[in-house]
Protein backbone atom coordinates (compact mmCIF):
# COMPACT_ATOMS: atom_id res chain seq x y z
CA UNK A 1 0.00 0.00 0.00
CA UNK A 2 0.60 3.78 -0.43
CA UNK A 3 0.83 6.79 1.86
CA UNK A 4 -2.46 8.65 0.68
CA UNK A 5 -2.45 12.14 1.16
CA UNK A 6 -5.89 12.78 -0.41
CA UNK A 7 -9.34 12.16 1.12
CA UNK A 8 -10.32 10.75 -1.75
CA UNK A 9 -9.70 7.34 0.12
CA UNK A 10 -11.65 5.93 3.37
CA UNK A 11 -9.75 6.22 6.76
CA UNK A 12 -9.72 2.03 5.88
CA UNK A 13 -8.04 2.29 3.06
CA UNK A 14 -5.22 5.12 4.02
CA UNK A 15 -1.65 4.09 5.46
CA UNK A 16 0.09 6.01 7.62
CA UNK A 17 3.95 7.18 6.35
CA UNK A 18 6.33 6.34 9.42
CA UNK A 19 8.43 9.55 7.66
CA UNK A 20 6.02 13.05 7.20
CA UNK A 21 7.35 14.80 4.14
CA UNK A 22 8.09 17.30 6.48
CA UNK A 23 10.84 15.49 8.06
CA UNK A 24 12.70 14.92 4.61
CA UNK A 25 14.92 18.58 4.57
CA UNK A 26 17.65 17.76 3.28
CA UNK A 27 18.44 17.05 -0.18
CA UNK A 28 20.95 13.97 -1.54
CA UNK A 29 21.75 12.72 -4.87
CA UNK A 30 22.32 9.05 -4.98
CA UNK A 31 25.33 8.18 -7.11
CA UNK A 32 26.33 5.21 -9.27
CA UNK A 33 29.67 3.30 -8.92
CA UNK A 34 32.27 4.90 -11.18
CA UNK A 35 32.04 4.93 -14.93
CA UNK A 36 34.56 5.90 -17.06
CA UNK A 37 35.31 8.99 -18.99
CA UNK A 38 37.67 10.75 -21.33
CA UNK A 39 39.18 14.00 -20.06
CA UNK A 40 40.66 16.74 -22.33
CA UNK A 41 43.72 15.26 -22.94
CA UNK A 42 42.16 11.60 -24.12
CA UNK A 43 43.34 10.48 -20.86
CA UNK A 44 40.68 7.84 -18.97
CA UNK A 45 38.91 9.70 -16.04
CA UNK A 46 36.85 7.78 -13.13
CA UNK A 47 33.59 9.66 -12.83
CA UNK A 48 30.21 8.87 -11.04
CA UNK A 49 26.80 9.32 -12.69
CA UNK A 50 23.73 10.52 -10.94
CA UNK A 51 20.98 7.96 -10.39
CA UNK A 52 18.60 10.35 -8.90
CA UNK A 53 18.57 12.85 -6.52
CA UNK A 54 15.66 12.90 -3.64
CA UNK A 55 14.94 14.47 -0.52
CA UNK A 56 16.28 12.77 2.88
CA UNK A 57 16.79 13.18 6.26
CA UNK A 58 20.38 12.79 7.20
CA UNK A 59 21.46 12.43 11.00
CA UNK A 60 24.89 12.18 11.99
CA UNK A 61 25.21 9.04 14.76
CA UNK A 62 28.94 8.74 15.83
CA UNK A 63 32.25 10.18 14.65
CA UNK A 64 36.06 8.56 15.49
CA UNK A 65 39.09 9.64 14.46
CA UNK A 66 42.11 7.68 14.54
CA UNK A 67 45.92 7.10 13.40
CA UNK A 68 46.79 4.56 10.97
CA UNK A 69 49.83 4.24 9.20
CA UNK A 70 51.13 7.27 10.40
CA UNK A 71 48.31 9.32 8.98
CA UNK A 72 45.46 11.10 11.55
CA UNK A 73 41.57 10.87 10.16
CA UNK A 74 38.20 10.50 11.18
CA UNK A 75 35.45 8.82 10.14
CA UNK A 76 31.76 10.20 10.61
CA UNK A 77 28.86 7.52 10.45
CA UNK A 78 25.38 8.72 9.32
CA UNK A 79 22.09 7.87 9.13
CA UNK A 80 19.87 8.67 5.95
CA UNK A 81 16.08 8.26 5.29
CA UNK A 82 14.37 8.41 1.60
CA UNK A 83 11.47 7.72 0.43
CA UNK A 84 11.39 3.65 -1.05
CA UNK A 85 13.27 3.68 -4.24
CA UNK A 86 14.10 0.31 -5.49
CA UNK A 87 17.39 0.56 -7.67
CA UNK A 88 19.58 1.70 -4.24
CA UNK A 89 22.45 -0.54 -3.45
CA UNK A 90 25.38 -0.85 -1.14
CA UNK A 91 28.31 -0.40 -3.91
CA UNK A 92 26.08 3.74 -4.45
CA UNK A 93 27.22 6.17 -2.23
CA UNK A 94 24.90 9.49 -1.43
CA UNK A 95 26.11 12.94 -2.25
CA UNK A 96 24.71 15.73 0.31
CA UNK A 97 25.88 19.40 -0.32
CA UNK A 98 29.93 18.93 -0.66
CA UNK A 99 30.06 16.05 1.62
CA UNK A 100 30.29 12.54 -0.05
CA UNK A 101 28.85 9.55 2.13
CA UNK A 102 29.42 5.93 1.20
CA UNK A 103 27.00 3.29 1.73
CA UNK A 104 27.27 0.44 4.35
CA UNK A 105 24.15 -0.77 3.95
CA UNK A 106 20.70 -0.13 2.80
CA UNK A 107 17.44 -1.21 5.40
CA UNK A 108 14.11 -1.33 3.49
CA UNK A 109 10.95 -1.68 5.48
CA UNK A 110 7.99 -4.34 4.97
CA UNK A 111 5.50 -2.27 3.05
CA UNK A 112 8.41 -0.16 0.83
CA UNK A 113 7.81 3.16 1.88
CA UNK A 114 10.77 4.08 2.93
CA UNK A 115 13.99 3.40 3.26
CA UNK A 116 16.99 3.56 5.25
CA UNK A 117 20.80 4.13 4.12
CA UNK A 118 23.43 3.61 7.02
CA UNK A 119 26.46 5.23 5.49
CA UNK A 120 29.91 6.58 6.60
CA UNK A 121 31.97 9.61 5.38
CA UNK A 122 35.96 10.13 5.54
CA UNK A 123 36.92 13.03 6.65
Amino acid sequence: MRCWASSAYSSSERVRCSVKAGQLRQRVTIQQKPTVTRDGFGAEAPGWSTLVTLWAKVETLTGREFVEQARAGAELTHKVTVRYYAMIAPTMRVAWGSRILEIAGVLHDDHQREMTLLCNEAV
